[in-house]
């Protein structure tokens, strides 16, 4: 099998500067060494990388639209692990086992699940390539969520899991809800929020109040500061105001972009100040996911995927769709509701383009909770339309206020969500 330069891009995972270093000698031995098609290739096929809220709806719509597809989804993860309700976690309300899901859904679906990670996209001989070899499709689904842009911030890389994320729901998510149950009454968490684009733009606002609910109750002479990069409180902004006036122990600053943490000092730098904590919760600038930044999806940037908005098939390669929170260029929030609509639309859109026939223009559509203690939420609605092959929002609507009735909703919303994804 012939090596592609993508291929060398994607497997190398060092981008351009090692390219220009390379040997031919060097890549022909990769070439010679690499292993051969794992699973044969027998009719229509469809690769989808990455079996989050997207991967996982347009695998499961795939199917459902045609039972005729083979649809192979690359997941290395053994279970799907909700984001959306894991701040809950933090604030000791849920356990990770209660938002915690197992992939057989799907598998009963007919889905062929691979529990490998996709390692390099060749596009032009339409394979992917995993540890044990390659599978070859007609037409691949890229939906691999969110990488970490650790070089921006001095000292993080070399943190390791001295300073947590907690920005995947999964071990981190146990461990930061851990230090915050051991940090001693009187200490001080701090919680960093990155500059947009990032997933999830009210998440961490709805985080601050997990932590400031839980600490009022256990831990009440304890502090939260909340470093900003951004200008004023990304999402629902006036809503969240209202809600931290429970919680006297929030320290909220604005255009307060970190630059560097030194977790021996446990200290954290802005471009402006210093800060002290017991307890950091920082969360990286982000970009597209690895895949998809070394197969040369992503745009100028080098950050995210710009997509036809019909289809959701890149522009910058055919037969190659992107969905979730990779994407840029749409007027939606990287979501989850948004990704599992993106999933279903993809889903309809590759199934007609399979039959040689032209997708319908289905806009797509979120609904945002967050939780503002244990017992009360706020919510967003956005409607969209297509209009000129483009997302257009019609309208965005706002709960006036926080409540048990939308805390009720959310509950129901997560219900039906985690179903049409995984049941």
């Amino acid at each position: 099998m012939r090596s592609t330069r993508r291929e060398f891009l994607g497997t190398s995972g060092a981008g351009l500067g090692l390219l220009a270093g390379a040997s031919l000698s060097w890549l022909a031995g990769c070439a010679s060494t690499a292993k051969g098609d794992i699973m044969p290739k027998r009719g229509p096929r469809v690769v989808v990388i990455g079996g989050g809220w997207g991967g996982a709806t347009v695998a499961k719509y795939l199917r459902l639209n045609d039972p005729a597809i083979d649809v192979v989804l690359l997941e290395p993860n053994r279970d799907f692990i909700s984001c959306p309700l894991s701040n809950f976690v933090l604030s000791g309300v849920r356990s990770i086992d209660s938002i915690t899901f197992s992939y057989e859904g799907l598998r009963r679906h007919g889905v062929k699940i691979v529990q490998q990670a996709a390692l390099a996209i060749a596009p032009d001989g339409q394979r992917v390539r995993i540890a044990d070899g390659y599978i070859e499709y007609d037409r691949l689904v890229v939906s691999p969520g969110v990488d970490f842009q650790l070089e921006q911030v001095e000292g993080l890389a070399q943190a390791g899991d001295r300073v947590l994320h907690a920005w995947k729901a999964g071990p981190q998510t146990t461990q930061l809800a851990q230090q915050i149950q051991s940090m001693q009454d009187g200490g001080v968490f701090v919680l960093t929020v990155p500059p947009v684009a990032y997933r999830c733009p009210p998440g961490p606002y709805e985080r601050i109040c997990q932590v400031a609910w839980y600490l009022k109750h256990a831990k009440p002479r304890s502090k939260v500061i909340v470093l900003d990069a951004n200008q004023n409180i990304v999402s629902k902004a006036a809503l969240f105001r209202d809600a931290w006036k429970a919680y006297p122990n929030i320290d909220y600053r604005a255009s307060a972009k970190v630059v560097g943490v030194d977790p021996a000092a446990r200290e954290v730098r802005t471009e402006f100040d210093r800060v002290k904590y017991d307890v950091i919760n920082l969360i990286p600038p982000q970009r597209a996911g690895r895949i998809a930044v070394e197969a040369d999806l992503v745009g100028a940037d080098k950050r995210w995927c710009e997509v036809d908005h019909v289809t959701y098939e890149s522009v910058k390669q055919k037969a190659v769709h992107v969905i979730g929170d990779s994407t840029t260029g749409l007027p939606v929030p990287k979501s989850g509701n948004v990704a599992n609509a993106m999933g279903k639309i993809c889903a309809a859109a590759i199934v007609e383009l399979m039959k040689g026939r032209t997708p319908p223009a289905i806009p797509p559509g979120n609904t945002c909770y967050s939780w503002v203690s244990d017992r009360e939420a706020i919510a967003v609605v956005n409607s969209y339309k297509i209009e000129g092959g483009k997302v257009v929002q019609i309208e965005q609507k706002l709960t006036p206020a926080q409540s048990v009735d939308v805390a009720q909703h959310a509950l129901g919303w997560a219900q039906s969500i985690w179903s049409d994804v995984l049941a």
